[in-house]
């Protein structure tokens, strides 16, 4: 184990800043499942070039007459809606790289960042990291489910399942 942190920025904090951002621009109250299914269809780290991207019709309750409402939102909105989130990825890869150990640093320079977990698949994450790093970033196959099967495969390994059992 070279360095550890943990951002707490992931799927739920992303949900969570989209009804928010929706509150707060729109006066509409969406779901959980609405913020998902908006996250997962136009859901990006950074604004579109032509400045409104993709759209998509959401319903939620007005906040102010309290009936339901429908209203069109775009990827400029949500990545309005993402950008402390996103921020804080952003940071958190910042710091881990300023701890590295200048022998691994060359190793990171060489083949770049790898991202794995449902957050990886926000779009253009990679190319927000990039260009906030200079290093090449790159995506994992299988992100959602990389984590898990190489934490079994640690698992099944005597060596490598000490370094989970040793306290930093």
């Amino acid at each position: 184990m070279v360095y550890f942190n943990s951002v707490r920025v992931g799927g739920d904090k992303m949900d969570d800043a989209i009804i928010s951002f929706i509150r707060r621009n729109h006066n509409l109250l969406v779901g959980e499942g609405t913020a998902e299914r908006i996250k997962a269809e136009i859901g990006t780290a950074m604004a579109p070039s032509d400045g409104v991207g993709k759209t998509v019709d959401i319903r939620g309750r007005d906040l102010m007459n309290g009936v339901p409402k429908e209203i069109t939102i775009s990827q400029a909105d949500i990545a309005e809606a993402l950008a402390e989130p996103v921020g804080a990825i952003v940071e958190g890869v910042k710091v881990a790289l300023e701890q590295t150990a200048p022998e691994l640093s060359a190793d990171i320079v060489d083949r770049g960042i790898m991202l794995s977990g449902g957050g990886a698949l926000l779009q253009d994450l990679d190319k927000v990291i990039r260009k906030a790093t200079g290093l090449p970033v790159s995506i994992a196959e299988e992100s959602l489910t990389c984590v898990a099967l190489g934490t079994g495969r640690v698992l099944e390994d005597e060596k490598l399942r000490e370094v989970l059992t040793r306290e930093y």
